[in-house]
């Protein structure tokens, strides 16, 4: 943590939310059947032979984890469009983010709960401000 938390790092953040999604995915388990295992596309094509291009696999290819953040494109592709690292593609969404997000209002409810609570804390611990 650098100056008690008031520098911040938009872009480790959104990589920090990747490798939590990646750990939460990994956590629940990966399935193990004759399906997942694609035990009958392998027989269906054989040793040495391309699975890559076989359904099945881009079937499952979409159900296995993904970080965002990630560019898996080879290496021609990736310098083709820019070549940017993690770092300067995750800021970039991080600015996209900042820019265009509108956060939904706190329900007045949740919002009385809450000011209720720091008003208790803050009581409890001498921590009021004295009437002027």
């Amino acid at each position: 943590m650098l100056e008690l938390g008031v520098t911040f790092d938009y872009s480790q953040l959104l990589i920090g939310s990747d490798i939590a999604e990646i750990i939460l995915y990994s956590l629940k388990g990966i399935p193990v059947t004759d399906e997942t295992l694609a035990v009958e596309d392998i027989k269906e094509v054989g040793s040495f032979r391309d699975f890559l291009t076989h359904k099945s696999t881009m079937k499952h290819l979409r159900s296995q984890s993904f970080a965002p953040s990630s560019d898996r494109r080879m290496r021609h592709n990736w310098l083709k469009s820019g070549g940017q690292d993690m770092t300067q593609r995750t800021l970039e969404k991080a600015r996209q983010i900042l820019a265009s997000h509108k956060p939904l209002p706190i329900p007045e409810d949740a919002r009385k709960a809450i000011r209720d609570l720091i008003n208790r804390e803050e009581k409890a611990r001498g921590l009021t401000l004295s009437a002027a």
